[in-house]
């Protein structure tokens, strides 16, 4: 699975940029949230294991996840789920396990079949699509770190599992909000960071998303607002949708504000 391949070098990018920092960098406060990247650390790790635990067994997924359901049944912040999990686990030791594990899940996934269905928190779904999620997610939290350091990531054209995947949750943006799904879905052209155009759905002049491929990830993972970005849309569900985008599972979350989160 080349899914597989570009999850290790995005969670690989991610580690570069504080492999060689002082330890005192993981309590630095992000602007997401306010969590700190130990958090930031530690949200992923959790849910790495999560992705090795589901490819394992439905029974091994249900067992560890049932503590973080429980949690968040009680009335617990996704974050405040993590720390049980994590007891005493901090800073460098953290990010040295977590770096390890995700490793160990991007190689499992690479000799996984792609069609394989895995348990996850929502619907389950095929491995091909669980590792697509553990690259988002790596991505999308990277910004927060790389935004709060002050350091520009270099993008590549691994990003388009990011955008394919932004593309394909148009329908569950709106089911999740309980709103009537618009029809049909935009066209959208992305231009790579390569400089290839990427195309999904009937091209329409009238109803479409064009721009960069980086700032359509950005928006449909909620890590900048659209009227930060120099996306251009036309027609009503294609502007609205950009408003509300959430490529991820879960409860209906609110985009940032715009300039709520920048590079510093």
């Amino acid at each position: 699975m080349q899914q597989a391949h570009d999850y290790l070098e995005e969670a690989a990018t991610l580690a570069g940029v504080l492999e060689n920092r002082p330890d005192s960098v993981f309590e630095t406060v992000t602007l997401f949230k306010s969590w700190t990247i130990n958090d930031v650390i530690g949200h992923l790790h959790m849910f790495d294991v999560a992705a090795l635990k589901t490819l394992e067994s439905a029974q091994a997924f249900q067992a560890f996840f049932a503590p973080i359901k429980a949690g968040l049944g009680q009335g617990m912040s996704l974050l405040e789920t993590q720390y049980p999990y994590l007891g005493d686990l901090r800073g460098r030791p953290l990010f040295e396990i977590w770096h390890d594990t995700t490793e160990t899940l991007g190689q499992a996934y690479a000799n996984a079949d792609p069609r394989q269905r895995v348990e996850w928190a929502g619907p389950e779904m095929s491995a091909l699509s669980s590792i697509t999620a553990r690259q988002m997610e790596t991505w999308a939290h990277g910004h927060e770190v790389f935004d709060v350091l002050g350091v520009q990531r270099k993008e590549t054209d691994r990003i388009k599992n990011i955008c394919h995947l932004g593309v394909v949750t148009f329908g569950w943006t709106f089911i999740n909000r309980k709103i009537p799904v618009p029809e049909p879905a935009p066209y959208v052209r992305l231009t790579s960071p390569s400089g290839e155009d990427w195309e999904w759905n009937e091209p329409s002049s009238k109803n479409s998303v064009v721009g960069k491929a980086s700032e359509f990830a950005q928006v449909v993972t909620q890590v900048r607002n659209i009227k930060d970005t120099s996306l251009y849309m036309t027609g009503e569900a294609a502007q609205i949708w950009m408003t509300i985008a959430q490529c991820f599972a879960g409860k209906s979350e609110t985009p940032p504000a715009q300039g709520a989160r920048f590079m510093t």
